[in-house]
């Protein structure tokens, strides 16, 4: 089964975190990909760029519509993505639990795909 893990975190207070706490929870998050990647787990992911880079597209009125920013006002904004391949969804919690910015604040939520290519 494959999973999606969103990985969200407040981005400003990402950013009022120290620069060598940032650089820490970064290093610990590398290793973590890298075991994903080495025990053939990780099919996928990313770390997005700012919300304030964004843009939401829709159709309004049959016209395009867009909006600089992110589709929706949450606390937290999507940071990155891991797609993984795991027994089961206990085993995609327990990989997701190990993610480092889950103590600083951050939040995983993790879906089971229902296809993928």
């Amino acid at each position: 089964m494959q999973f999606l893990l969103m990985c969200c975190f407040n981005e400003a207070k990402w950013a009022a975190l120290p620069e060598s706490e940032r650089g820490r929870i970064m290093a610990e998050y590398g290793s973590w990909v890298d075991e994903l990647k080495k025990g053939g787990r990780l099919r996928a992911g990313a770390k997005l760029d700012a919300c304030a880079n964004a843009v939401s597209v829709r159709v309004k009125d049959g016209k395009p519509a867009f909006v600089d920013g992110p589709f929706a006002e949450t606390k937290e904004q999507l940071g990155g993505y891991h797609v993984i391949e795991c027994k089961d969804r206990d085993e995609a919690v327990s990989l997701a639990l190990r993610i480092p910015t889950l103590p600083a604040g951050g939040v995983v939520e993790v879906r089971p795909l229902l296809w993928a290519e």
